[in-house]
């Protein structure tokens, strides 16, 4: 580091501070990572323990958002395998699987460059696309990469285009990528170096763990290989995740430094370099510089240290042409991009930036002003807490945003497989340590799955008539959801309300509204990712989650479109099923005062009209505190029904055409939107 400029030198833990704590803003704390990771292992295990045996494809978020990076303009990355085909590394490991229902793959790397091979295909039974993209060569069927691109490159999103290995698309502004590949329980023998080099990082049982987990072929050869259109890569992914969660805090964010230095700094250097170097190579960087062990100490006093020993052993590796696989060192990464004149332009450029020292870092738009302030402000006192720089209120309103994305993955199906296979997923994670972030997620699961249950047996004895059997199952369902309420939160009283609308007993309907409207007027209220930091402080601060949640959490509505909760809204949840949504999520307040307006319409015609105007005035004028712009089409047609049945049909057919306008693209119910307007229309005297 004797290349940094005096007044950084002279500041270095200062500044190290500073950066430290900038990133923890941009990258997270180390709870905010947490908490990203731990959604995305939750889902895993639900969407396994959904799965069962030949039911197609598994998947997992891989890329940087798995690692638990929310960097804007991240790219969203899948992987998908078939979860009835293994790939092998030899003919005797195929002892471990049931042939009979398990397709065998046998990876052949005899000709091939370290870290690629052959998929020869054993198994005479396979899926249908599989065997439409292998190819036969020397009496063997190989599974050809190329055609296997081809084939699943559009599966999930169509248009998409290839990019690498994957399929590459832009939906709503937001990039996916998703690799269709084969699963391998086994270690490949190329990698076998990789465990002998673990001495001091990661730790023995990581090492085990990703060892015991095997690895993955996705569908690209190498460019300059004998095979090119038929070879696959070797796939760490999975590896690379475990890895990743097991840096600390500060190796972490050092890894998002360097992600937002290539991005915002190198990338800028030309148009001819600016695509030569990837966040891959950046995680390569970080990977041997931990195992490496050049900094004993990873802390936020230093971190700018390890910044400069990542950007010094890159430099080195662009100088050589030379950037070795973490796993595989003989696989070249910078085999076909970095070399010849390209690879003398870059190195020039990052040779510049050395020479600038740590200054380099001033020509980073996120983090120069930061370094500018510590710079002018050297007596700039510096808090690198990290339970002061996140509130418990910021950690709450956290753990409510990610919790809420969970439950709907839960459904798909047969509802009554859905709900059994959910009960069993509770259950695994009862029976095991659970950590805060999980509590959560289970209790709003246990409590959706209870409401979803009372719903369902509502209807299955709705047209049964009065009897003994009608009279059990209705107490039942009032049990289960007065229950759901208790250990819910406070939107989750409306759900009795529904139940009580459903059943014509409106005016017991009304008495929940009522109470639910009280707590709902509370000023510490966190609803809609809103909530006063103070208030909620000082009402529920320091108490149990239980509490927080009865008392001060509410959210949207969220109804299975399965089931039949409101039959004014069959429509809706008959088109949201027509487009593969198994979910209507409704604003809470507006779910609020549309079921005062069915309940009043059968008690007080004055009041209902009330609920109504409170209603319209709410979709005409929210600024997005109570309405988020993802659900403004689900308002203006609830306000558009609630004004057809009370007649006024110019006024519904204004609302029906704003839930149509093309900036709600989340409108999953266009169907019954149009058939509603078609009615007015035909109905309209001419």
């Amino acid at each position: 580091m004797e290349s940094f400029p005096p007044q950084i030198c002279e500041g270095m833990q200062h500044i190290s501070e500073s950066v430290f704590v900038v990133l923890c803003e941009i990258v997270g704390t180390s709870q905010d990572v947490a908490l990203r990771r731990e959604t995305e292992d939750i889902r895993d295990v639900v969407v396994r323990g959904r799965l069962p045996i030949n039911d197609g494809f598994m998947s997992t978020l891989s890329g940087s958002k798995r690692e638990g990076f929310r960097l804007e303009g991240s790219d969203v990355d899948w992987m998908f395998w078939l979860n009835d085909h293994q790939v092998i590394m030899d003919v005797s490991q195929s002892e471990y699987y049931n042939t009979a229902n398990t397709a065998l793959i046998l990876s052949d790397s005899s000709e091939s460059p370290p870290g690629f091979s052959l998929l020869q295909l054993l198994s005479p039974f396979v899926n249908r696309e599989v065997y439409s993209a292998c190819v036969r060569t020397n009496d063997r069927l190989y599974i050809s990469s190329s055609i296997w691109r081809q084939l699943t490159c559009s599966a999930l999103i169509p248009n998409s285009t290839i990019h690498g290995p994957c399929g590459s698309s832009d939906e709503a502004g937001v990039q996916y990528a998703t690799a269709f590949c084969f699963v391998c329980d086994f270690w490949p023998p190329s990698a076998s170096s990789w465990t002998d080099r673990c001495h001091t990082w990661p730790d023995p049982e990581v090492v085990d763990n990703i060892v015991r987990n095997g690895c993955h072929f996705v569908a690209i050869g190498h460019p300059l290989g004998p095979h090119e259109n038929e070879e696959w890569r070797i796939s760490f992914s999975l590896a690379e995740n475990k890895l990743v969660s097991s840096m600390n805090h500060c190796q972490f964010l050092t890894y998002g430094l360097l992600k937002i230095f290539l991005k915002e700094v190198i990338d800028q250097q030309s148009e001819e370099t600016n695509k030569l170097l990837c966040s891959y190579h950046m995680k390569t960087t970080v990977f041997w510089t931990i195992q490496q062990n050049t900094l004993p100490h990873w802390c936020p006093q230093n971190i700018l240290a390890g910044f400069w020993i990542c950007f010094k052993l890159l430099l080195k590796w662009v100088f050589k042409g030379v950037c070795p696989n973490f796993f595989i060192p003989q696989n070249n990464l910078f085999l076909t991009k970095v070399h010849g004149s390209a690879q003398n332009r870059l190195f020039l450029q990052l040779h510049e930036l050395y020479k600038e020292g740590l200054a380099c870092l001033l020509q980073s738009s996120s983090i120069r002003s930061y370094i500018i302030d510590v710079l002018y402000n050297p007596r700039l006192s510096i808090c690198t807490d990290e339970s002061i720089m996140r509130s418990e209120v910021d950690y709450d309103l956290k753990v409510v945003i990610l919790s809420e994305g969970m439950i709907h993955i839960f459904r798909s199906g047969d509802i009554i497989i859905d709900t059994t296979k959910t009960i069993h997923i509770i259950e695994q994670f009862v029976e095991s340590p659970m950590t805060h972030h999980q509590v959560v997620v289970i209790q709003r699961l246990t409590t959706n799955l209870l409401q979803r249950t009372s719903f369902l047996l509502q209807n299955m004895h709705n047209d049964t008539g009065f009897n003994k059997q009608t009279y059990i199952a209705d107490k039942m369902s009032c049990h289960m959801l007065k229950l759901a309420a208790k250990f819910g939160c406070v939107s989750d009283m409306l759900y009795i309300a529904i139940y009580y609308y459903k059943t014509l007993r409106y005016r017991e309907a009304l008495s929940v509204i009522e109470m639910t409207k009280v707590k709902l007027a509370q000023p510490y209220l966190m609803y809609n990712r809103h909530v006063d930091r103070e208030r909620y402080t000082e009402a529920v601060g320091g108490q149990s989650w239980s509490t927080k949640i009865r008392q001060a959490v509410a959210e949207e509505i969220d109804l299975d479109n399965r089931i039949c909760y409101i039959s004014e809204l069959i429509p809706e949840q008959q088109s949201g099923l027509k487009n593969r949504t198994t979910s209507l999520f409704i604003p809470l307040f507006v779910m609020l005062h549309f079921l005062e307006f069915l309940c009043y319409r059968h008690i007080d015609t004055t009041l209902s009209l009330a609920a109504l105007d409170e209603l319209q005035f709410l979709v005409h004028h929210d600024q997005g505190l109570y309405i988020r712009d993802i659900y403004r089409y689900i308002s203006w047609e609830i306000l558009g029904i609630c004004q057809q049945i009370t007649g006024d049909l110019q006024g519904a057919l204004y609302s029906y055409q704003q839930s149509l306008i093309p900036h709600h693209p989340w409108n999953e119910i266009p169907t019954a939107t149009q058939k509603r307007i078609q009615e007015i229309v035909q109905s309209a005297p001419h």
